[in-house]
């Protein structure tokens, strides 16, 4: 066991004070204000009457160098069969970057290799690649996707885009006319909004009164605008699920084609502390309480136990709230200076299983795993406090095989944070 060491509370922005209650220095508060995240969010509805969508949104991190690579691949037709191609399209192009292959370069492999519809002569898939560099370089690769919109300082940014003709060296998959990348480039900002999505948003209305030629780009720029304006801190998921909500109201909520939308926010990263278990030593319950009363962000306390410590600790009362009632999930409870109160290691198995998923939470009745789940998605540094004493319950031969330690349960639930969803996640041992 790594016993908690409390300079790391020094070493990462953790606190607005020190430990002795003292403000930080003017440098160390300047620093922590300029640091910038870059957050990933998409949001997608599938064709009516369809059951697998024809889009296909894939993002990932590079642990090597911290580079975001981000694709949407928008494929021919909807269903399964426009799931497939979008998805090799998508995949070739993340694995290529991650490669170090140049975004253009990966562009004309990936339009040279698939096959194109004998009838249309179009290519089967469309896509938009976007490679962010650790120090803000953003690189763009579009192919026949509808234009991605810039965001800066509540005004859409034109950007400067290369015509790239690709050089046909197959005529069965090359398109027969001729196929053009767009490709741009530029220094990112903090407070930037980069947002482009499918075809399936800015067509979505077409043949209806009020937007006969379909939604367009330029009412599509619009609404991000006045989105943006009415909350400026709105995050990248939910101004996704919002454009998309609105192209499909526009279809009448019959979705027409697939509708997709990704969003990437560059801002202040938002911090999340989680505490589950008591510590080792009881002794040490006044520091759990220190660490959890001084933290600035968001904090959950999973585990009634916990709970219980830092009720005692802070003299704050623990109340049972059965609004979200779960015969499958543990009632949540209340206290203040928490966002929220959890059981601990059922709530924590049922979370993991959640983010493993990939489940839309929207679509789900609310619970505790739900609601932590939504608190994960919407920050960006988890900080997660693990009590080492064992709960002699979770040793039962008769309880299920599933429901693992709590320490496992908190390393797998860190593991998918990062790999699923671009998070950066810390444990520490208590």
């Amino acid at each position: 066991m790594t016993p908690f060491d409390s300079s790391l509370l020094q070493n990462v922005p953790l606190f607005s004070r020190n430990r002795s209650g003292e403000e930080a220095g003017n440098g160390e508060q300047e620093q922590k204000n300029h640091e910038t995240f870059v957050e990933v969010g998409y949001y997608q509805l599938c064709k009516h009457s369809q059951r697998a969508e024809g889009d296909v949104f894939l993002s990932q991190k590079n642990p090597s160098d911290g580079r975001v690579i981000t694709t949407l691949s928008d494929g021919l037709g909807s269903g399964i069969k426009a799931g497939v191609l979008a998805t090799l399209t998508a995949t070739m192009a993340t694995k290529f970057i991650a490669n170090d292959m140049s975004i253009r370069r990966a562009a004309e492999i990936i339009m040279n290799t698939l096959p194109v519809c004998k009838d249309r002569g179009i290519s089967y898939a469309t896509f938009t690649l976007v490679d962010i560099e650790p120090d803000a370089t953003v690189r763009i690769m579009e192919y026949d996707n509808p234009p991605y919109v810039l965001v800066r300082q509540e005004t859409v940014i034109e950007p400067i885009k290369d015509i790239t003709p690709i050089q046909r060296k197959d005529k069965t998959t090359a398109p027969k006319r001729e196929a053009l990348l767009l490709y741009s480039s530029y220094k990112a900002r903090p407070g930037d909004r980069l947002i482009f999505f499918s075809d399936g948003v800015t067509q979505s209305g077409m043949g209806s009164p009020c937007y006969p030629f379909g939604w367009g780009s330029d009412n599509v720029q619009d609404y991000i605008l006045r989105e943006i304006q009415n909350n400026q801190l709105i995050s990248a998921r939910e101004l996704a699920r919002r454009v998309v909500q609105e192209a499909s109201i526009h279809d009448g909520y019959k979705p027409k084609d697939d509708i997709t939308c990704g969003v990437i926010y560059f801002r202040n990263p938002r911090d999340l502390l989680v505490i589950t278990g008591p510590p080792l030593h009881k002794e040490r319950d006044t520091e759990l309480a220190t660490l959890f009363n001084f933290f600035e962000g968001e904090k959950i306390i999973c585990g009634g136990t916990t709970a219980n410590i830092l009720s005692r600790e802070l003299n704050r009362p623990v109340t049972v709230n059965l609004k979200d009632f779960d015969p499958k999930v543990p009632p949540c409870s209340q206290m203040e200076g928490a966002a929220m109160v959890t059981e601990g290691i059922i709530t924590m198995g049922a979370v993991s299983e959640l983010l493993e998923n990939g489940v839309d939470i929207d679509k789900l009745k609310p619970n505790g795993a739900t609601h932590i789940v939504e608190h994960f998605l919407n920050c960006d540094r988890i900080w997660f406090v693990v009590g080492t004493k064992i709960n002699e319950a979770h040793q039962d031969p008769n309880m299920p095989v599933e429901l693992e330690i709590r320490r496992n349960v908190v390393k797998k639930i860190s593991s998918l944070l990062q790999e699923k969803y671009l998070k950066e996640t810390h444990i520490q041992y208590f």
